[in-house]
């Protein structure tokens, strides 16, 4: 991947975040009024010792707008009473320090978890809408990773690097002015390091940000790993292949701690060199400040002020500066955010696009060719016409292009050339959600997920009633397993279906598709995983739903296809033969190449 500095800079990346800042303008008030209270208590926070060692300690003349102030206190001025009120003032300025720190931690986490919420939201969105081209270039475990880790990114730049800045602008113009007041000598040498913060910060900016990235990229393997693994246990205890991939994760986790580690030695030597600085400039206050105390020019009370001033005038200067590397350590995760959230959608809704209404399924391709990669067609000048009522079969070795035709009708890809249409409309001039809301599916791997079963059964149709959830179940031949559950239709299943056998996931799929009563059909090997009685049961309940719908039937069982009102075989993406079973075994073509593989010379 890119330098994504060559993408977005810092004001970039800023001016993204902030958008999502603005969504909750509330807690971000908040959190930056408790900031500049907090200013204001950093400037009275000095002023009791002064008083205490200066007018008290030393009894040294106080000021007239201080002298006034003690005139309002309740007792007598003594001694004793002054060092008292002192104490009081530090105690009850701490407690209102602990109080609006409690009130502005409160708001950050506000604040940063509805970002962080509002981005993933946002960003789980966009991954639903891309398509299957996108998803299939990504690993899950990577997207996973992009969602629940990466959206930090956004807290981190609003919460931790430009808030604190402005805190930071306003508490450095809040002190500069007061140390300019109390010794503008001693400030001109305070500002003196400034120009090696500059320095410090120029040569470590774009290194943290490129290390940054990469130390994501690593991480995001480790989630690959994981998923890859825990995606395929079965698998991978069945040729005994654990140990294989622990290295695996040990190689993914070593290539992390190594970026991690390169990233972290950057950041130190910059944090170290932001604090040499600022001790050289303390140093240097220290040298003249004794000085000037030596020559009666300046108390030691307003010495220990200036001081205490310095400590409140380096701090923000270094956060200023250190806030480029806050927001280059989250500028990896962001760029990976935006990655996707700025991804083009190659299936989208056209403007003007028109919503479907009383469909009657006829489905044409006219001049069709596609492929996934631009210079390798799957299917190459397709022309086939599906009538109402309908069922074509589409036959032919792996690889041929039969699931990446049947996926051009609801849209998962549109063709390079030629068109794909419903009912005389092009797919891509209608609304996405108003085709696929007319197209039922059965995929070869039954999705299901950790419902119950009425839930898996009515996901096409969620307000099904269960009566309309039975009559699909008993259609699919899924009704008499499923009574036999502990909670019948209530019952819920595990992940993917995991408690179920092959046969019972690949029943309640159909009985999905059945139940969503869609005008076209599209069975991708919709037998696979039934034995031969519930397969013979199946066609029959697939004959009475294919009345009056276009139907798509994927299958190397040809024992499956056989009533099929015609059959198109195809060969390196392009159609060979066309016809009803009879029809193909007399031409002596492929399909009865097919045929005779699989039954011999004589039909069974």
């Amino acid at each position: 991947m890119s330098n994504p500095a060559k993408h977005f800079g810092i004001i970039g990346l800023c001016q993204w975040a902030l958008r999502y800042a603005m969504r909750r303008w509330l807690p971000l008030v908040t959190v930056f009024a408790t900031m500049l209270l907090k200013v204001g208590l950093d400037v009275l926070k000095p002023w009791p010792m002064v008083f205490l060692v200066d007018h008290v300690l030393q009894t040294k003349a106080m000021p007239p707008w201080m002298a006034r102030l003690v005139d309002l206190l309740p007792g007598t001025p003594t001694t004793t009473h002054l060092i008292g009120w002192s104490v009081a003032a530090t105690v009850l300025l701490f407690l209102l320090s602990w109080s609006l720190g409690l009130a502005n931690a409160y708001a950050n986490i506000s604040l940063g978890q509805r970002m962080v919420y509002d981005l993933a939201s946002d960003l789980f969105a966009k991954l639903q809408q891309l398509s299957l081209r996108f998803h299939a270039t990504k690993s899950v475990g990577d997207n996973i990773r992009r969602v629940t880790a990466d959206c930090a990114c956004v807290s981190v730049i609003i919460k931790d690097a430009l808030l604190p800045v402005l805190s930071s602008i306003v508490t450095v113009g809040t002190m500069f002015s007061i140390l300019w007041h109390i010794d503008a000598a001693l400030t001109l040498l305070a500002l003196a390091v400034v120009p090696c913060m500059l320095m410090i910060f120029y040569f470590y900016a774009q290194p943290m940000m490129k290390f940054s990235y990469a130390q994501q990229e690593e991480e995001s393997k480790i989630y690959e790993v994981v998923e890859q693994t825990l995606s395929a246990i079965p698998a991978i205890q069945a040729f005994g292949r654990e140990e294989f991939n622990d290295r695996r994760f040990a190689q993914a986790t070593s290539k992390t701690l190594a970026a991690t580690l390169t990233l972290t030695n950057l950041q130190l030597w910059f944090k170290v060199l932001m604090g040499l600085a600022t001790a050289v400039g303390t140093a240097g206050i220290l040298w003249l400040g004794a000085r000037h105390a030596l020559e009666g020019s300046m108390s030691i009370g307003t010495i220990l002020l200036f001081l205490s001033y310095l400590g409140s005038l380096y701090d923000p200067l270094s956060t200023v500066m250190y806030t480029s590397a806050t927001i280059q350590s989250a500028a990896g995760s962001a760029q990976r955010v935006r990655e996707v959230l700025e991804a083009k959608c190659e299936v989208a809704d056209k403007p003007g696009a028109i919503k479907l209404t009383s469909v009657e399924g006829r489905v044409q391709f006219e001049d069709v060719t596609f492929g996934y990669e631009t210079k390798r067609a799957v299917l190459q000048n397709i022309n086939l016409t599906v009538s109402p009522g309908e069922t074509i079969a589409l036959v032919g070795a792996t690889g041929a292009g039969k699931s990446t035709l049947a996926g051009l009708i609801p849209r998962f890809f549109d063709p390079q050339q030629g068109r794909v249409l419903v009912d005389g409309h092009d797919v891509r001039e209608i609304q996405l959600k108003s085709l696929r809301q007319n197209i039922a599916i059965v995929l070869q791997e039954p999705f299901l997920f950790p419902l119950s079963i009425a839930e898996n059964i009515a996901y096409g149709r969620p307000h099904a009633t269960l009566a309309e959830i039975e009559d699909a179940a008993r259609a699919a031949n899924a009704h008499e397993f499923i009574t036999r559950l502990p909670q019948g239709y209530h019952t819920i299943i595990g992940e993917r279906g995991a408690t179920l056998s092959g046969g019972e996931r690949q029943r309640l799929s159909i009985a999905r598709a059945l139940l969503k009563n869609a005008p076209i059909l599209i069975l991708d090997e919709p037998t696979s995983a039934l034995d031969a009685e519930s397969e013979t049961l199946l066609v029959e309940a697939l004959d009475r739903l294919a009345q009056g719908r276009s139907t798509f039937i994927i299958a190397h069982r040809l024992s499956t296809i056989r009533r099929a009102t015609r059959i198109v075989v195809l060969l390196h993406g392009t159609v060979t033969e066309s016809g009803t079973h009879e029809e193909l075994l007399a031409q002596g073509g492929r399909y009865a190449a097919f045929y005779n593989i699989q039954f011999g010379a004589k039909e069974p």
